[in-house]
């Protein structure tokens, strides 16, 4: 049977008895059929923790925590600052963003975004679900949207990897101690101004890593997995 691993927003320790909510109590004992005495994962940014299940009582799962699994993540900050894009290949990026280890989501608005909101909740529950699953204890954080001027003047002192088509660079240098944040432009990409600010970035470099032109979720994922590799190669 797999083993089930649940986000818990509310502080965990040793000890600790407590309720699951309606919705993880319903996954838990309908979906998966867990039972009364077994186990299941709990985590948030405080690790990982063993929990058995004491009771199930009008639907809701009463737990015990047993024991610590793992401790807090230490990872190297890895950014994604992205412009909204259509809803399933929107929902297709961040969830394998956060597989390979993105820390934070930095939305932007541009001259060409063509989606112009974003339905945070829905993300937050992508991003939460994709923890989950792909073994991760830190959630990563999601920003509110904001323009394409504010963007450059909050991270303007930022390590950013520009993914350009019209770049001759092919190489990426990792500053292991550093926030590394990837900036991928919208589906009509950025405009002649924009770029021009962009690439005038002292802590900018530019990106071709493919002679095709990309999807935007397609490009992220992309450079995404060039650096994870990179920082696993260190």
């Amino acid at each position: 049977m797999t083993y089930i691993r649940l986000f818990y927003k509310e502080k965990l320790s040793d000890n600790l008895i407590s309720n699951l909510d309606k919705s993880q109590s319903h996954y838990i004992s309908k979906v998966m059929r867990i039972k009364e005495g077994e186990s299941f994962s709990l985590f948030n940014d405080g690790g990982e923790w063993q929990a058995r299940i004491k009771e199930i009582k009008k639907g809701i799962v009463n737990f015990a925590i047993v024991k610590k699994l793992k401790h807090e993540e230490n990872n190297n900050e890895i950014w994604l600052a992205f412009t909204p894009i259509k809803l399933n290949y929107l929902n297709f990026m961040i969830q394998k963003a956060t597989e390979l280890g993105v820390t934070k989501f930095i939305p932007i608005l541009t001259e060409r975004t063509i989606v112009r909101n974003l339905n945070l909740e829905r993300l937050s529950k992508i991003i939460i679900e994709a923890s989950e699953q792909s073994n991760r204890i830190k959630l990563p954080k999601l920003e509110k949207l904001i323009k394409f001027d504010e963007f450059m003047k909050l991270y303007k002192d930022t390590d950013i990897i520009f993914g350009d088509l019209n770049s001759t660079n092919n190489e990426i240098n990792i500053k292991k101690d550093n926030p590394l944040c990837v900036l991928i432009g919208p589906e009509g990409d950025f405009s002649e101004k924009e770029r021009k600010e962009i690439l005038n970035l002292k802590n900018m470099k530019s990106i071709k890593i493919n002679k095709n032109i990309l999807r935007s979720e397609t490009a992220a994922v992309s450079i995404i997995s060039i650096i994870s590799f990179k920082i696993l190669s260190q």
